[in-house]
């Protein structure tokens, strides 16, 4: 078992300190007084309202702060840019589209409506304020680095235009979960943040909307063809093989083996009917179901609420068909207890269509009305119920822990946040510069765990990238069966969207499995792996074992899972020892307390459970078969997991260009041996690159050669 890092890189200006941001409570009469704070003595202007993940109108204080003020007329804005859609699936584009038909339809009921436009967003901000000479923006707070970012650039272009008197105001909004009045004092400790018992805030219903009396062209809502073509016309493109390479889910790659290996026919159909069976659901009249692939809730505030009310009534019977379907959905999203929830709803979540406290609110009445009106001190009555509350719960702690890391200024490394399917992740990177290394952590550890790894890489001469694992350390832990697959498509999208070109790939424990999967079946991302201590066999005359990705999760996980953190708890800190046989005293009070502190995290006894169904079946020598000497391994020789001799035995004898690196370390030896392992990765790295470059001049030589001949 692994352990744990800390890592980063400079901060860009925070937005989270702006004296701008609006923040709304429980109070009514504190609703009003922030709002006549920020427009106190101001001559009347035009409120420029830019939705990003916040499609409604429902709960939404941005759109109450704008319209409570009779000092400013209101322009709701919409922006189609690459950098927010690029991230998208097919499906999510398609939410999106009939999410904003609904937005659009909702503030033309209350005398407003909806500018759509397409294009960079500061570009679009900057021609909508000249036009119609904006005095304010409003816009939700963002976490994830590149909307942060995206939103600096907007205001830093608006402060570029001749204003003959002070130029717009940037106001940032949040919806608070909780009422809590600052972040710089929240526990880091989820166990601790609940002994405060804070309460949650109440969501504000739609506002009434001023009269837009304003001429403008308010623009079509394109068709999810129109706005495919305009991504692709505007996308930086990558390498051409890059395109679809998201669109290449393990399961297709595993039929293509299967096919290559002959393998039997019957395993092969099994894999194609479990493919199938999420498009066989019966679509009725009245379907949350609306995108082609219809496999998750969509539509507007008020269908996602009616699939919601669906949802929470699962265990009640119903005659309604479009519930009847919701009821179906769950029993085959229910992969664990509770799971359904962020299958089918998630998506609307993260695009803004329902709110976080609005699914609280509905799902406590919901239990009250179950109850006489009270709240059962025993837990909730119903699976759904305590579903939709754990997880929008669990998303605002994960929300705000992102939040405080981005304000926060004592640490060793800059966090940034990305969103993968709507989960936050942390990452951070270092160098400016030179080859990128992605780090990848082993399991029960965080990006830290590479402390004192990053920043000599990066004086080294390049850009490091760590990341914490969904599932690990501040990223989010969402109720979900986590598999190894499932990591590694979530490497594969971080190295595509994030880092943007191929990486060198280095993995300690079964973090080594998930980059070695990641260089197996995406290639053109890896340029070499770098395995420390790595988890997986070497199997002499494989034969290609098919396992599915999506598994159900048991009894006996379950109760594992308990007994497992109840365990490390209790015997953590010699358990980490022991995995640092050669210098023990890097087992500090750091590194132990936030494993401690993530142990006590929303969501953790959902992974937990994945330790019970782990599928190590692939052998590395499969995995790793094509990158033949573009592999290094790196092991601790007193590894008290694994029987280090015999492993790196059979790789000797069965994969003869791996080269091999011993020392006398555990099974850590990037945290417990830095300054040994350093300098192997570096010399690695030099080494790759330079036979990379030769082998690049070499057909480029080959293709002048073949060229003149012609």
């Amino acid at each position: 078992m692994a352990a744990a890092a800390l890592f980063t890189f400079p901060h860009f200006p925070s937005l989270s300190h702006s004296p701008n941001t609006l923040r709304f409570s429980q109070s009514r009469r504190r609703h009003r007084s922030v709002i006549r704070a920020q427009v106190q003595g101001e001559k009347r202007g035009v409120a420029v309202l830019w939705f990003k993940h916040d499609l409604r109108i429902d709960d939404h204080p941005g759109l109450v702060a704008a319209a409570s003020s009779s000092h400013l007329a209101l322009v709701p804005l919409y922006v189609f840019d690459n950098r927010i859609l690029r991230r998208f699936s097919d499906e999510m584009l398609e939410l999106v589209l009939i999410a904003l038909e609904d937005l659009r339809n909702s503030l033309r009921s209350k005398g407003s409506n909806l500018v759509i436009r397409l294009g960079a967003a500061e570009n679009v901000i900057k021609g909508l304020v000249k036009e119609v000479n904006a005095t304010h923006i409003y816009a939700e707070e963002e976490v994830e680095h590149d909307l942060r970012k995206l939103m600096t650039v907007a205001k830093e272009t608006l402060e570029t235009l001749p204003f003959p008197e002070k130029g717009p105001k940037f106001v940032l909004w949040r919806t608070p979960f909780y009422d809590i009045e600052s972040l710089v004092d929240l526990p880091l400790s989820y166990e601790e943040f609940n002994k405060l018992r804070f309460q949650v805030s109440l969501p504000l219903p739609p506002p009434t909307l001023p009269d837009t009396n304003i001429e403008l062209n308010w623009g079509p809502i394109p068709t999810l063809d129109e706005l495919m073509e305009f991504m692709n016309v505007n996308t930086r493109k990558r390498k051409s093989s890059w395109s679809s390479i998201k669109e290449k889910s393990v399961e297709n790659l595993f039929m293509k083996e299967l096919l290559k290996t002959g393998a039997s026919n019957q395993s092969n159909s099994s894999f194609k009917n479990a493919h199938a069976q999420s498009f066989r659901q019966k679509r009725v009249v009245n379907s949350v179901f609306v995108t082609r692939e219809g496999s998750v809730v969509g539509g507007g505030t008020n269908s996602v609420l009616n699939a919601l009310a669906a949802y929470l009534r699962y265990l009640e019977g119903t005659a309604r068909d479009d519930w009847q379907e919701v009821h179906e959905r769950v029993r085959n999203a229910e992969a664990r207890e509770g799971a359904s929830f962020i299958k089918l709803f998630g998506p609307a979540l993260s695009l803004g269509i329902i709110s976080r406290r609005r699914v609280h609110y509905e799902a406590i009445k919901y239990e009250k009305d179950r109850n006489a009106g009270f709240l059962s001190p025993f837990g909730y009555s119903t699976v759904s119920g305590a579903a939709a509350i754990d997880a929008v719960c669990s998303m605002e702690w994960y929300w705000l822990m992102s939040l405080k890391c981005q304000i926060s200024r004592d640490r060793t490394y800059g966090i940034r946040i990305w969103k993968w399917k709507g989960h936050l992740i942390q990452y951070t990177v270092a160098g400016h510069k030179g080859p990128a290394i992605l780090l990848v952590h082993g399991f029960g550890a965080f990006l830290e765990h590479y402390r004192d790894n990053i920043y000599d890489l990066a004086e080294g001469g390049n850009r490091v990238w760590a990341i914490t694992l969904l599932g690990f350390g501040k990223s989010e832990k969402p109720n979900v069966v986590y598999t190894e697959l499932m990591w590694a498509e979530l490497l594969r999208d971080f190295v595509v969207e994030v880092v943007g070109e191929p990486v060198h790939l280095v993995g300690n424990s079964i973090g080594g499995y998930f980059v070695a999967i990641l260089a197996c079946f995406w290639p053109t991302l890896a340029k070499s792996v770098v395995l420390v201590n790595s988890a997986g066999n070497v199997v002499p005359g494989y034969s290609f074992v098919p396992f599915t990705k999506d598994r159900q999760t048991s009894g006996a996980a379950w109760l594992g899972a308990r007994l497992l953190v109840f365990y490390l708890r209790s015997r953590l800190k010699s358990v980490v020892k022991n995995c640092y046989p050669t210098k023990t005293d890097r087992v500090d009070d750091g590194l132990i307390n936030e494993m401690l502190r993530a142990s006590y995290d929303p969501g953790v006894l959902a992974v937990l459970e994945s330790v019970f169904s782990f599928n190590l079946t692939l052998p590395l020598n499969y995995l790793l078969k094509d990158f033949e000497e573009r592999v290094l391994v790196i092991q601790g020789m007193k590894d008290p997991i694994s029987d280090s001799k015999s492993k790196l035995a059979m790789i000797r004898e069965h994969c003869d260009r791996f080269v091999i690196k011993e020392l006398d370390a555990g099974h850590c030896p990037h945290d417990e041996l830095p300054e040994e392992v350093n300098p192997i990765i570096g010399e690695w790295i030099v080494t790759r690159e330079s036979k990379i470059q030769v082998g690049g001049s070499i057909a480029l030589d080959r293709t002048i050669l073949c060229t003149e001949g012609q």
